[in-house]
């Protein structure tokens, strides 16, 4: 794993982790950070099973880069000529919906931008410095990371609307409570659960992963009939051989155990 760049990147078995890289901003995001961002995402597309998204130093990801942003409003930074499509849209999607599951570790700063990240992750833990916020409302800006699409449809849009009107930020536990995330953990521990998480995602099919992250989202757009037919044309596909060995160890009484809950739900 290098160090020195914006986004690191390490191969730990079957799952990649990928680490935020510029403590010292609090891991604001810019093109730069966007264009490594991307790179690393679809390097562990073709070589991991399942992601780790977290953040070096203190912080997760305090967001947009504001000197940037306040380059490109004072037209230091030149737009392009012809529109595109959102840079930020197009990286998160391959995190959310590309071919491998991801898990978000946060901690410290989860605001902005860094909250739309950290949204794009199919499950998310964070440690108890963890807080979280859409302060644009504050700076005269809009969110423009996928926040009205992702963070609305888990929150609803009561509390993105408070969050953004009023600058509140949420702690880990009220967190928990609206489902930004799933997990809380002690203070320095998110990142050890987030691969502990992945680790056991990592066993089951490459195939089955896929359909959860990639189907799941999409039946949520759907009409209820439209959602049962895409359901049972998924479950009706054909299975690799690696399926019909899971279930034979099922009934055989040799399949792995599953995990029981934690006694206490935090």
């Amino acid at each position: 794993m290098s160090d020195d760049t914006l986004v690191t990147y390490e191969l730990d078995g079957p799952v990649a982790l990928i680490g935020l890289n510029r403590p010292d901003k609090r891991n604001a995001i810019n093109d730069a950070v966007v264009d490594a961002l991307k790179a690393a995402v679809l390097r562990a597309h073709d070589e991991a099973h399942v992601g780790v998204l977290f953040g070096h130093g203190p912080n997760f990801c305090a967001g947009l880069d504001l000197a940037e942003a306040l380059a490109r409003a004072t037209g230091r930074i030149v737009p392009p000529r012809k529109r595109k499509r959102h840079n930020w849209h197009v990286v998160f999607d391959e995190i959310e919906r590309g071919p491998i599951p991801f898990v978000g570790a946060l901690h410290g700063a989860v605001v902005g931008g860094g909250l739309e990240l950290a949204m794009a992750t199919h499950v998310r833990v964070c440690d108890e410095s963890a807080f979280f916020g859409l302060p644009e409302g504050q700076r005269g800006i809009f969110v423009g990371g996928g926040g009205t699409v992702r963070i609305q449809r888990v929150v609803g849009t009561t509390v993105m609307t408070d969050l953004m009107l009023t600058g509140r930020l949420l702690n880990a536990a009220e967190a928990m409570t609206e489902h930004v995330v799933r997990y809380v953990v002690p203070t320095g521990g998110a990142l050890a659960k987030a691969r502990e998480l992945a680790a056991r995602i990592a066993q089951n099919t490459i195939e089955t992963n896929w359909k959860i992250v990639n189907v799941l989202p999409r039946v949520q757009d759907l009409s209820h009939d439209d959602g049962l037919f895409v359901e049972q044309l998924n479950s009706a596909m054909a299975r690799p051989p690696e399926v019909e060995q899971r279930l034979r160890e099922f009934v055989e009484g040799k399949a792995r155990p599953l995990v029981a809950p934690p006694k206490e739900v935090p």
